[in-house]
């Protein structure tokens, strides 16, 4: 017997062959098709079709319009009848003759990008629906869980924060042209993305993605207590995707303090730190070690001139023993940096004003001379936020170490 091809043994049975052509959609299609997806979502987790009313969220309301829209239109119809496992684009009667709430259905149609006219029944007017690709990669960035270790991040967040807002660091747009590649991405590194700011804390091995280029998985750490794990070029194009996306600077290496300043600097006060000459008995045992840290844009002489009558040093004179002068930096949000820096070391004491009223006077703490010193090189080199106050060997740490 002559052996005979598959194809040849079908012939001879009468069954013929049919590929079955692979359906290429436009973008639009694909758009709609999205669309529809998220619909089909609401019911699989519902277990209903979404409605009107104000009573739902709004997007619940705005699934309901655009499921009405995608009943309205026969070429919507004809593209999704074979995904409609639940018969939704099957015209309802009843529901046809809902109106939606004070939300009405022009605002509702605006929210969705489908707008009144000539060109109403185009399936190209379902604007703003993403396309499945674009829905992967923004579900990537927006599948975050709770980061359990949050504790440990929280206090760079803040510290951040302090930076942007007195001058140490500031925020760039993310955007191609500024030379801002993937590779620019690192471990340490501080963005803004979706209004959170997004920390880098963990990369993993080196991959090769299917186009060919180096990427790696990121553990990013968000500063509402989130954390996602996501590819490199992931974070990158939402970087780029978000009006809104910033990259927070390294600290600046210009001049916070010192002696003198260049041509081009702007002195804008000193900080400066005091001893006590009070005699009470707490105070006088610790001299050495309690100081007063604050920050004052005119004359420190000046500023305690009045020592003595002033609840604030303590109804002493004081002594001044270090000043740093500032240069080009906001001087009121630096001086809440380093109290943070040193709030476990905060002297809680309570005394009377001139008028017996007890008062606890603020900027003191337990801290060696040499340590505030050693803070001050850290905040003029940028590094503050890398390191920690330890009130238990009174000595600055790495992070690290917490």
């Amino acid at each position: 017997m002559v052996d005979l091809s598959d194809d040849e043994l079908l012939a001879e049975l009468g069954v013929s062959v049919e590929q079955k052509a692979v359906r290429v959609h436009t973008p639009q299609q694909e758009r709609i098709i999205a669309g529809f997806e998220d619909i089909l979502k609401f019911h699989d987790e519902h277990g209903r079709a979404p409605q009107h009313g104000e009573q739902h969220d709004i997007f619940e309301r705005l699934y309901a319009v655009r499921l009405d829209r995608l009943r309205e239109l026969e070429d919507c119809r004809s593209l999704l009848v074979d995904m409609d496992k639940h018969g939704l684009l099957e015209v309802d009667a009843e529901a046809s003759h809902i109106v939606p709430d004070t939300l009405d259905d022009d605002a509702l149609l605006a929210e969705l990008g489908i707008e009144d006219g000539d060109d109403a029944h185009d399936i190209t007017q379902l604007r703003h629906v993403q396309t499945r690709d674009e829905r992967r990669a923004a579900e990537e960035i927006a599948n975050r869980e709770r980061c359990n270790d949050f504790a440990k991040f929280e206090p760079l967040f803040a510290d951040v924060s302090l930076e942007i807002e007195s001058g140490v660091r500031n925020t760039r747009p993310f955007v191609k042209d500024a030379g801002f590649l993937k590779a620019d991405i690192d471990v340490g590194q501080f963005f803004i993305l979706g209004g959170q700011m997004a920390y880098v804390a963990e990369a993993g091995e080196i991959i090769k993605a299917p186009n060919g280029q180096l990427d790696a998985r990121l553990r990013v750490i968000y500063s509402n207590g989130t954390e996602s794990n996501l590819l490199r070029r992931s974070l990158q194009r939402a970087l780029y995707k978000d009006d809104a996306g910033r990259r927070i600077s390294e600290p600046s290496a210009g001049p916070l303090f010192g002696n003198e300043s260049e041509d081009e600097d702007s002195e804008s006060g000193t900080i400066y730190v005091l001893r006590s000459k009070s005699d009470h008995p707490t105070i006088a045992q610790h001299r050495e070690l309690i100081h007063k840290i604050g920050v004052t844009g005119g004359s420190v002489a000046k500023r305690i001139a009045a020592a003595e009558n002033d609840a604030t040093y303590l109804l002493a004179g004081v002594d001044v023993v270090a000043e740093y002068k500032l240069f080009n930096i906001n001087r009121t949000k630096l001086e809440k940096l380093i109290h943070r820096f040193f709030a476990d070391a905060a002297y809680d004491i309570e005394i009377g004003d001139r008028f017996g009223k007890p008062v606890r006077p603020r900027e003191w703490f337990l801290v060696p001379l040499h340590v505030i010193d050693e803070a001050a090189q850290l905040v003029r080199n940028g590094s503050i936020s890398n390191y920690f106050y330890d009130p238990a060997t009174a000595s600055i740490k790495p992070r690290t170490e917490q």
